[in-house]
């Protein structure tokens, strides 16, 4: 069996996530390599939620009992949890969202609500890359439309990489914010961050950069990005879905007007007129997702008690023998970066001319998940010209047997169709 350098103990670290021991499909064993879409959930996560349920179940902030303490101790010790792990200058800069899909569309929402000198008008220009997730287009697009913006975004190169030749004709004295992601759900490219954050800044435009694919696999810190905005998702790194995450610097949710309205966000309301909480709480209408956000705060434990910089190396290690491993097989094009540098644990390709669903269908009845689709990155195939791709994608627990495993199921694939 092939080995890797020491730098995480996956046998044992596969033992705190119970569905890994499951087998499908007339007793196979999981391989389970659907991590960009969701990661699995680890007993101390599970633990977690469960005792919040069993034992401190209740609504936070304006209760005066007990349980209701103890809910909003926990809920707000997240918030304390996710600041530290993100490196936030302070806790009040952390919203809780359902996903990074609603904390996008509350930067956008934001935006087009706003008094100068953030409001984005006819007048002005909004940037994003043809690499993004829908979840970073279509907010866009929708604000594009109602303020009469307009958009623009930068191409792709051959290789899965943003083409930044023109950035100077991209990101102009008009443009009013630049919204990319940090690392590609479906190219697996890590984008030149301080390359683009410089040029926004040289014209005064807003940050707004989409984690979702980089917090749970790298050290994120959000001060050292030099972003406005940053958004990302807890389902991505062994916590619980529904749950997710905007961090904004504090000047900016200081100025800029709500999203949502209702319980929780609001100091003052009468018949006439309403004032509204500071930050976060400004942000976080109604009851908000308590559990999910508790069980947040213990995903983030769990990755500290791992550490990211151990999970970053291990996922290097393990991409650079899976783009290896891919490339040996006859008839497969890996779409992305084709080798480990300046790209993460997420590698899309097609096989032939054989249709990607068809891949992803015989794989899982060899018990092998894998993602099929445009991964709702659906720019990025029409660039390739292809209608979709099949994606592997790891995470801390992932093996080379896994791998293996997948290039084994490839191959029965390949021998299946001819």
């Amino acid at each position: 069996m092939t080995q890797l350098p020491s730098l995480l103990d996956t046998e044992a670290l596969r033992k705190d996530f119970p569905i890994l021991d499951r087998t499908v499909h007339d007793g196979r064993k999981l391989v389970y390599l659907d991590n960009a879409a969701t990661s699995q959930t680890p007993r101390q996560v599970l633990d977690v939620l469960s005792e919040y349920y069993e034992q401190h179940n209740a609504n936070v902030h304006r209760g005066v009992h007990v349980l209701a303490e103890e809910a909003t101790a926990l809920y707000e010790g997240a918030r304390d949890k996710v600041a530290a792990f993100i490196n936030a200058p302070s806790r009040d800069e952390v919203i809780f969202t359902k996903n990074a899909s609603e904390s996008l569309n509350l930067v956008a929402n934001m935006l087009g609500w706003a008094d100068e000198p953030y409001r984005v008008d006819h007048e002005t220009e909004i940037v994003i890359t043809e690499m993004e997730h829908h979840s970073n287009i279509v907010p866009w697009q929708l604000l594009a439309q109602r303020t009469g913006a307009k958009l623009k975004w930068f191409g792709l190169t051959d290789d899965g990489r943003l083409d930044l030749s023109n950035i100077d004709e991209i990101i102009t004295e008009r443009t009013k914010v630049v919204s990319f992601v940090l690392v590609s759900n479906i190219l697996g490219t890590v984008n030149p961050v301080e390359t683009i954050v410089r040029r926004a800044q040289e014209v005064g435009a807003l940050v707004c950069i989409d984690a979702s694919q980089a917090a749970p696999h790298m050290p994120l810190d959000v001060q050292a990005l030099q972003a406005d905005f940053v958004a990302f998702t807890g389902h991505k790194m062994c916590g619980p879905t529904g749950i997710g995450v905007l961090w904004g610097r504090q000047e900016l949710l200081e100025d800029l007007p709500p999203f949502l309205g209702g319980g929780e966000m609001i100091e003052t309301v009468s018949m006439h007129s309403s004032t509204y909480a500071p930050a976060p709480h400004k942000f976080e209408a109604g009851t908000p997702p308590i559990a999910q956000a508790v069980g947040l705060g213990a995903a983030v434990d769990y990755l500290n008690s791992i550490g990211m910089d151990r999970i970053l190396a291990h996922e290097h290690a393990l991409t650079e023998y899976a783009v290896k491993r891919l490339m040996e097989i006859p008839g497969l094009r890996i779409i992305g970066p084709t080798t480990a540098e300046d790209r993460g644990a997420a590698i899309s390709f097609t096989l032939g001319d054989i249709h990607p669903h068809d891949v992803g269908q015989v794989l899982d009845e060899q018990g092998i998940a894998v993602r099929v689709g445009h991964h709702c990155a659906r720019p990025v195939c029409l660039r390739y010209g292809i209608p979709a791709t099949t994606r592997a994608s790891f995470y801390l627990y992932s093996t080379p047997a896994e791998v293996d495993a997948l290039v084994e199921g490839l191959e029965y694939v390949r021998n299946f169709f001819g």
